[in-house]
């Protein structure tokens, strides 16, 4: 894919906490992705958490306070890019209701129509599939919950998957079923996110798949958990790093 020549798109990054402390290299490879289709990548340092951790375990009150810092981190006009639905799907749809009738209404307006995933961001405001990038393997695409469900994410990384040279995509069963993270679901229900967990993995191992792709870490995080306990064949991979392959 030749990079954007008629203009320079500036895009703002939004790297979640889970990303920033334990998958940076995922960040750096979505940076190499944009730069390489002609975007000009600014970070902001003084970034913090979305507030969706405080959120779903009932702490309204202290996430509005991080959500708050958050809106004030990213008043811009730029487009917003983030590696994960989960995240962005929260800012999206449940911001409005954190600061309704509340002085920040116009800048969280804002916020929420310029944020935009990672792979939402290239199908859809780029128009870009074919990254040239190349990956020799089976893969098979796991449906996060907050991409499919909170952005309505489906076809876009299926098609950016499919031009990978080398790769070859095939679908697992039950590809649009949760696999058992849910934040502190996972803690709160272990038993039965494992039980998930499990279920999703020898989805992806019967389906022939070398490699476990998703839009989200948080997925690939507890999913990798459950792999490396049980030495399972199978790699999970972040559509970032696979777009960033090869090249």
């Amino acid at each position: 894919m030749e990079p954007l020549k008629d203009f320079m798109m500036n895009v703002q990054l939004f790297i979640p906490c889970f990303v920033d402390q334990l998958f940076p290299e995922t960040a750096f490879n979505m940076v190499k992705v944009l730069e390489k289709l002609g975007c000009n990548v600014m970070y902001n340092p003084e970034q913090t958490c979305c507030g969706q951790p405080a959120y779903n375990a009932g702490y309204q009150d202290e996430c509005r306070s991080v959500a708050t810092k958050f809106v004030k981190d990213f008043k811009t006009f730029d487009y917003i890019v983030a590696p994960s639905g989960s995240c962005t799907g929260f800012v999206r749809n449940y911001y409005s209701k954190l600061f309704d009738n509340s002085a920040a209404h116009n800048d969280v307006k804002l916020l929420r129509k310029n944020l935009y995933e990672f792979t939402e961001f290239l199908t859809d405001v780029l128009h870009v599939t074919d990254l040239g990038a190349t990956l020799n393997g089976v893969g098979t695409y796991h449906d996060a919950c907050g991409a499919l469900r909170e952005c309505g994410i489906k076809e876009g990384p299926r098609k950016l998957l499919e031009k990978v040279k080398g790769l070859e995509l095939k679908e697992m069963n039950d590809c649009e079923v949760c696999c058992g993270f849910g934040g502190t679901f996972s803690v709160k229900f272990e038993p039965i996110s494992v039980g998930m967990g499990e279920q999703k993995v020898n989805n992806a191992v019967n389906s022939g798949a070398d490699y476990l792709i998703s839009t989200d870490l948080s997925c690939l995080m507890h999913l990798d958990g459950y792999i490396r306990k049980h030495g399972t064949p199978i790699k999970v991979m972040h559509i970032a790093d696979v777009l960033a392959s090869g090249w």
